[in-house]
C-alpha cells in the first residue's frame, strides 16, 4: 500500500510539473514559509497587488514543550515579551526612587511573577490573534502547517495531525527565523535548561537563575530578572555583546553588576545535574584556572545563540545554497537565493541583521519588487537597534572598533561624554556608566559613521538620530543643532570633547 500511495504521489507531481511547464498556471502567486514580522510583512504587501498568496506556519514546541501562535519569535519569545518584562523591572526601580519624590510607598514592595506572566501572555495572545485577522481581512490564506520543498515550485504542507498537503507557487519566500540552540555537548543542559522559547510562558518565577551566554537576549533576561528582585547570574565565556561596540558593551554589564546582577566571567559550565532537593547543580571551570566551583540554581536559561530553522525544509535538493558553517541561507542584494524565483529575509538569511524592523522592511520591499514593478532594494546600513538592558543601550551605525578597522586611528575622530540624566540625580541613582560617544571621520565635514548611548530610553534616543546617519550627518550638523532642554539626548547635541584631546568628558553644570 506504501509503495502504490508513493507511486500515485510521483506520477502526481510528474504531472504537476508537465501541466506547469505547460501552462506556468500555479496555486499561488507567492507562497511565505513562516509566519514572523518579514514573512506577515510579505505576504500582506503581496496581498494588496490582488495576488493570490498563502503563509504556512508552524511552531515545534520548544524542547520543554512551549507552544505559541502565529506572529514569529518578536510577537510570541522575543521583542514584545522582552519588553513588557523589562517595563516590569523598569517600574520596580521607579518605586525605589519614588520616596526621593516624597511618595510614600510602605515596605516591602513585592513582584508576583504569575500576575506579570498573565498579563504579558494575554497581549501576545491578542497579538497572535490580531495578526490571523489581518491576514484574512488582506485576503491571504493562512495554513497551520509546516512546508517543505518538493521541487523548486511545489511545496509539501503537512498538518500537526499529519495530513499533507501539495501545492505549488510562481514565487517562493523563506522566512522561518531561528531557534536557540541548546549545548547539547554538556551533560544535563537539555534535560534541565530552558530558553528564552520558555522563560517568557513560565506560570511561575523562574526562581534562583543562571543565564548561560552573554548575547542581548542573555543579558536583556538576566536584567529583567534582578529587575523583579530574583537572585540571577550570567556566565560568560569570553565577552559581552559580540558584535556591538566593547567599551559601551562592558559599561552594559558594569551596570548591571551594581544593579545586582553577578557575572561569572570566563566560565564555562561542565555539566547540570538535577538534585533529590529538586534544585539544579552547576558545575563549571574557569577557562584560565581550570579550577571548577558549583552552586545551585532553579532555573538554568541558556542563551548562546540561535540556529536557522532550514534543516526541514528541504533545500539542498532543490539547489538552494546554504552556508555549510552557519546553517544560513546564502542571498543576493534582491533577497533571492541560487535559485532566482526563491527568496529568504529575515534571521535565516547569511549576512542579515537578526532585527525585526529589518525583516519586515525587506519583506515589503521584496513584495513591491515581485508584483508592484519597482527596483528599490533594502539597504541594511545604519540599522539602528537597543539592548534593552537596566541601563539601555542604544547603537547606529559602526562600533568604534569597525571605524578604526575601515579607516584607520589617524582617520576618525570620536566625540565622548559621561552625563547624569536629571532624572537620577534626586533619586541619588549611580550614572557612572550614562554615556555617549560619536565615532565620525575625522576630516572634511567630519560625517558620522556611529553613534552610542547608555542610559535612560536609548530606543527612542536612538531612534530619532538614525534618521540623522541615513541622510548622512556630520559633526558640524550635529553641533548646529538645538537642543531640548531638560533631556539626555541633548547631551548629544552638545558633545565638544574628543578622546584624543585626553580631556576629562565628565559633563558639568545643567
Amino acid at each position: 500500500a506504501l509503495c502504490r500511495w508513493r507511486h500515485r504521489f510521483k506520477r502526481t507531481l510528474d504531472l504537476r510539473n508537465i501541466t506547469r511547464n505547460l501552462s506556468t498556471n500555479y496555486d499561488y502567486d507567492l507562497v511565505v514559509i513562516g509566519g514572523g514580522s518579514g514573512g506577515l510583512a510579505c505576504s500582506k504587501e503581496a496581498a494588496q497587488f490582488g495576488k493570490k498568496v498563502a503563509v504556512l506556519d508552524y511552531v515545534e514546541p520548544s524542547p520543554k514543550g512551549t507552544r505559541w501562535g502565529l506572529g514569529g519569535t518578536c510577537v510570541n519569545v522575543g521583542c514584545i515579551p522582552k519588553k513588557l518584562m523589562h517595563q516590569s523591572a523598569l517600574l520596580g526601580s521607579a518605586v525605589k526612587d519614588a520616596g526621593k519624590y516624597g511618595w510614600k510607598i510602605s515596605s516591602p514592595v513585592t513582584h508576583d511573577w504569575p500576575t506579570m506572566a498573565r498579563a504579558v501572555q494575554d497581549h501576545v495572545r491578542s497579538l497572535n490573534w490580531g495578526h490571523r485577522v489581518q491576514l484574512q481581512d488582506k485576503k491571504v490564506t493562512y495554513l497551520n502547517m509546516k512546508g517543505s520543498f518538493v521541487d523548486e515550485h511545489t511545496i509539501r504542507g503537512v498538518t500537526k495531525a499529519g495530513k499533507e498537503t501539495v501545492f505549488t507557487a510562481g514565487n517562493i519566500v523563506i522566512a522561518t527565523g531561528g531557534r536557540p540552540k541548546y549545548p547539547t555537548h554538556i551533560p544535563g543542559a537539555l534535560e534541565h535548561g530552558i530558553s528564552s522559547d520558555d522563560i517568557f510562558w513560565l506560570q511561575e518565577s523562574p526562581g534562583k537563575t543562571l543565564v548561560v551566554g552573554a548575547s542581548y537576549v542573555a543579558l536583556e533576561c538576566a536584567g529583567f530578572l534582578t529587575g523583579i528582585g530574583l537572585d540571577t547570574a550570567v556566565m560568560v565565556r569570553s565577552i559581552p555583546l559580540r558584535g556591538f561596540d566593547q567599551q559601551m558593551a562592558h559599561l552594559v554589564t558594569d551596570y548591571m553588576e551594581s544593579y545586582g546582577t553577578k557575572f561569572f566571567w570566563n566560565s564555562v559550565p561542565k555539566k547540570v545535574e538535577k538534585l533529590q532537593t529538586g534544585g539544579l547543580q552547576v558545575t563549571w571551570a574557569g577557562q584560565d584556572s581550570g579550577h571548577e566551583r558549583q552552586d545551585t540554581f532553579d532555573t538554568i536559561l541558556w542563551a548562546v545563540g540561535r540556529a536557522p530553522e532550514t534543516k526541514a525544509l528541504n533545500l539542498e535538493s532543490i539547489g538552494v545554497e546554504i552556508n555549510k558553517e552557519s546553517g544560513k541561507i546564502l542571498v543576493a542584494a534582491n533577497e533571492a537565493t541560487s535559485i532566482p524565483h526563491i527568496y529568504s529575509i529575515g534571521d535565516i538569511s547569511e549576512g542579515r541583521p537578526e532585527l525585526t524592523p529589518t525583516a519586515i522592511k525587506a519583506g515589503k520591499l521584496l513584495a513591491r519588487r515581485l508584483f508592484d514593478k519597482t527596483s528599490e532594494l533594502m539597504n541594511y546600513d545604519n540599522v539602528p537597534t537597543t539592548v534593552f538592558t537596566p541601563l539601555e543601550y542604544g547603537c547606529v551605525g559602526l562600533s568604534e572598533e569597525e571605524a578604526l578597522v575601515r579607516h584607520g586611528k589617524d582617520n576618525i575622530e570620536v566625540f565622548h561624554a559621561f552625563y547624569k540624566p536629571l532624572e537620577f540625580t534626586v533619586a541619588e541613582r549611580d550614572a557612572s556608566q550614562c554615556y555617549i560617544k560619536v565615532v565620525c571621520l575625522r576630516e572634511g565635514d567630519q560625517r558620522i559613521l556611529g553613534l552610542h548611548f547608555t542610559g535612560p530610553n536609548a530606543g527612542e534616543v536612538t531612534q530619532g538620530f538614525a534618521l540623522g546617519l541615513q541622510c548622512g550627518a556630520t559633526y558640524s550638523q550635529l553641533q548646529e543643532t538645538v537642543s531640548i532642554h531638560p533631556t539626555c539626548a541633548e547631551e548629544i547635541t552638545k558633545l565638544h570633547i574628543s578622546k584624543r584631546s585626553g580631556l576629562d568628558p565628565t559633563v558639568t553644570g545643567c
